[in-house]
């Protein structure tokens, strides 16, 4: 866990205690001696008692498999002058500010000891199963082509000034401490927008909490994280908080329309979203190939490059080019759209910004290097998603006489529920399917592969022949590449642009396009050369 830096000038507590009080979580603070507990100025705020240093205030937070309320005393002695908390520690020579909740009080912290950050900025909030980070990248190169600098923090990159910072912790949505200080260091830095992933995790767990959303963007809603949210309901109550959300705070003055939810009405959750935006105060764009829908594609042209795509708009009706592989990405591309739509950017630099996407690490990733077979590294890791990849790469595959493999896992200590559903649906559309390690974290790597295989098998392929189990990634792709006939497209699905394989025994580094490299060079294909 990360936490903020020290701030730019020391707060005092008892403006933290009247925003809980206000918010409806404070209980009541326990002073300590003859000084004021609202006088006590803070530094920072920090979660994790490892990092604590002097003048910050101890956020004790509950966890699932440890309490931050056993480490106040560490906190306490390494120099934290207050405690927030939800149960009173005995004992403390520092006051103590009791809360119902910890999890949204330390996400109120977090804003309050950086001057509330997203109060300075446009914040775009995207959720939604699949197309996150693709829509992400799409939107903050849209709102850049059109004179808006703009930040961005999300799965693959924090993006902050115009200048990556990376995302090694691969967290997309990482905890408030965190979240908060890349809003104020894009403040900082003279961003006027920012583009935030936003997980269902992180607005479960508040995360997300105290950012004034200007806009939601719904991509979709597909079965994914019931390990941790226990049912599709409750995930998809997750998803609608940032659009309940959007009444958080002032609406940014650049966009001077107020608040916009932009959902995908081919989404069934889209009706129930809609209903939680207009409760918020916001004003709903819909886009997608339903008829009815705000925003649609009149026309799609797919090409070698990427798509042609007519668009038809309230405003305006022209040709998009985007340089994506995937008709997938129509929805990305639209949903980004509607953003700009809401705040009545100029048309012609909207899709300039949009054509200017070269691709996304890790999301339909071409490698070639020669060889008479196309390889594609994505990030598909649900059912849902590994449907559209390989619905979208089967007409390349059948234009050069060839048919579709697919190498990809499940990762352990996630949703068990779709590996059944991965496996049928590789199964009904490759002629082969390979199955190997993706993070099988405290899980048996080989277990997760056979709950996968069972529903490969429901579908009619047959092991040994159609269906390969082959723990090791690395074997996995290159016995896939090895058995690929000119014309078939090979899909690594899975990690996309991670860049470590999480396992019971450490942290392994990985890079799946530099894998499918070196295993093309081994088979003799490299750029130009004839393979041996």
């Amino acid at each position: 866990m990360t936490d903020t830096p020290p701030a730019a000038r020391h707060h005092r507590l008892g403006g933290l205690v009247g925003l809980l009080a206000a918010r409806g979580l404070l209980r009541t603070v326990l002073p300590v001696g003859g000084e004021p507990p609202a006088q006590v100025e803070v530094a920072s705020v920090v979660m994790d008692s490892r990092r604590v240093s002097p003048g910050c205030l101890f956020v004790a937070i509950p966890g699932q498999h440890a309490d931050g309320h056993d480490h106040i005393p560490a906190a306490v002695a390494a120099g934290a002058v207050a405690v927030l908390a939800e149960r009173v520690t005995p004992g403390l020579g520092v006051p103590q500010v009791l809360v119902s909740a910890a999890r949204p009080a330390l996400a109120v912290a977090a804003a309050w000891c950086l001057d509330h950050p997203s109060y300075d900025l446009g914040v775009v909030g995207i959720t939604g199963t699949d197309g996150k980070t693709t829509t992400a990248w799409l939107v903050r190169a849209m709102l850049e082509a059109c004179g808006m600098q703009t930040g961005l923090t999300g799965t693959i990159d924090v993006i902050v000034g115009g200048h990556s910072q990376g995302n090694p912790s691969r967290a997309t949505t990482p905890e408030a401490t965190e979240l908060q200080a890349h809003l104020a260091a894009m403040r900082d830095a003279g961003d006027r927008w920012a583009v935030v992933e936003s997980t269902s995790h992180g607005l479960a767990q508040d995360r997300v909490g105290e950012i004034a959303y200007d806009i939601g963007v719904l991509t979709n809603i597909t079965s994914e994280h019931l390990e941790f949210h226990g049912t599709l309901e409750a995930y998809r109550a997750a998803k609608r908080r940032l659009f309940e959300w959007l009444a958080t705070g002032p609406a940014n003055p650049d966009k001077g329309h107020g608040k916009h939810a932009v959902l995908n009405l081919d989404d069934p959750s889209a009706t129930d979203i809609a209903v939680a935006a207009r409760a918020a105060g916001a004003r709903i764009l819909t886009y997608g190939a339903d008829p009815a829908a705000d925003l649609r594609p009149v026309s799609v042209r797919e090409e070698a490059t990427g798509m042609r795509i007519r668009v038809r708009t309230p405003r305006w009706e022209d040709e998009l080019t985007l340089r994506l592989a995937g008709r997938f990405n129509v929805h990305n591309a639209l949903a980004a759209i509607g953003v700009g739509e809401a705040l009545e950017l100029d048309p012609g630099a909207m899709r300039a910004g949009l054509a200017a996407v070269e691709g996304v690490p890790g999301r339909m990733q071409r490698i070639d290097q020669g060889q008479p077979f196309g390889v594609i590294v994505d990030y598909a890791h649900t059912a849902d998603s590994l449907a559209k990849v390989l619905d979208s790469l089967a007409p390349l595959a059948a234009a050069r006489g060839g048919g579709l493999i697919a190498v990809f896992g499940s990762a352990g200590d996630r949703d068990r529920t779709k590996r059944p559903s991965m496996g049928r649906v590789a199964a009904e559309r490759c002629k082969l399917v390979v199955l190997t390690d993706e993070d099988a974290r405290s899980e048996d790597p080989d277990a997760i592969l056979e709950q996968i295989a069972s529903g490969a098998e429901r579908a009619g392929a047959r092991r040994g022949r159609t269906l390969l189990l082959i723990a090791d990634r690395r074997a996995a792709i290159t016995g896939a590449l090895q058995r690929a006939a000119p014309g078939d497209v090979v899909l690594l699905a899975g990690k996309g642009h991670e860049r470590t394989i999480e396992r019971s025994s450490g942290t392994i580094a990985w890079d799946e396009a530099a894998v499918a490299r070196d295993a093309l060079a081994d088979l003799g294909w490299t750029q130009g050369r004839t393979p041996r």
